[in-house]
């Protein structure tokens, strides 16, 4: 029986590369994308009866919800959940819902679409979670709780990494406290850092096209090194029962989040503070 695999960000770069991977070794695919042509391109080139597409603007926290109770209608269970789309702004942004463009797609939008699908993923034998992080977390300035959640400041195309930097940090710490809440469950949680890529380098940047070529042409940035790693968190059997790691594409090993993202009472707060956000009941 083949296992239901839910990715998002699948249309582009690590995404992409992940869910031909996961094709290939019997999955069925579920996908979310903005772009409806994207979509359908992933779905001709992995095969139309392998890949099912949900449309959705992860800017837009109603479509996540949208979604999330769409695949979790369409499936009886789910075996993994990867959480990789994501956007480096070099600018800041606003979203329709008023929150700071790469909390909401990088953080809210995957914390969100987690909780929607928790129920079909315990109902798998054994379901994993995996959620792309970055090691640019390290770089990610002052994290305060909640205001990080909601402040729009602004910042330029270099200031903008310590910024993208704190919502993957965000990730990290949701990953820690998501692990532990799911503790004696048939679900794993697990975060990665994919390295640099060059794959969908700086799409703000007008640059960035002449700028992938001479990194692709130098073998900076190979994307197939992150996308193995996702695939090997979903996947690998060696990952079967690991719960609660951040690991990295540097010798795919597991590492330690910067501080604060490893302090599991900040990690609990930020929890608490996200369903507060959000509206969610307990």
């Amino acid at each position: 029986m083949r296992p239901t695999i839910v990715i998002t960000g699948a249309t582009s770069g690590l995404g992409r590369l992940a869910a031909i991977d996961l094709a290939r070794r019997g999955a069925r695919l579920a996908i979310t994308a903005r772009d409806a042509d994207k979509a359908e391109q992933v779905r001709q080139e992995i095969g139309t009866d392998l890949v099912d597409v949900f449309l959705a603007d992860f800017t837009r926290l109603d479509d996540i919800r949208r979604i999330g109770a769409e695949i979790a209608a369409r499936y009886d269970h789910i075996d993994v959940l990867i959480n990789n789309a994501g956007i480096h702004a070099f600018e800041p942004r606003t979203t329709p819902d008023g929150y700071p463009e790469m909390v909401a797609v990088n953080y809210l939008a995957p914390w969100l679409l987690t909780q929607a699908l928790l129920p079909a993923l315990r109902r798998a034998p054994a379901a994993r979670i995996v959620t792309v992080a970055s090691e640019a977390s390290r770089r990610h300035g002052t994290l305060r709780l909640p205001q990080g959640l909601t402040e729009t400041v602004a910042f330029t195309a270099r200031g903008s990494s310590e910024h993208y930097g704190r919502s993957k940090l965000l990730d990290i710490m949701f990953t820690m406290e998501l692990a532990r809440r799911l503790a004696g469950a048939s679900v794993t949680a697990n975060c990665l850092d994919p390295g640099f890529n060059t794959t969908g380098l700086g799409r703000e940047l007008r640059f960035a096209a002449v700028l992938e070529k001479v990194l692709t042409r130098l073998g900076i940035g190979d994307p197939s090194r992150g996308a193995g790693l996702i695939v090997a968190l979903a996947a690998d059997p060696a990952f079967a029962d690991r719960t609660g790691g951040y690991y990295t594409v540097r010798g795919t090993r597991r590492t330690k989040p910067v501080t604060p993202g490893d302090d599991p009472q900040l990690q609990a707060t930020l929890w608490r503070e996200t369903e507060h956000l959000l509206g969610i009941r307990r």
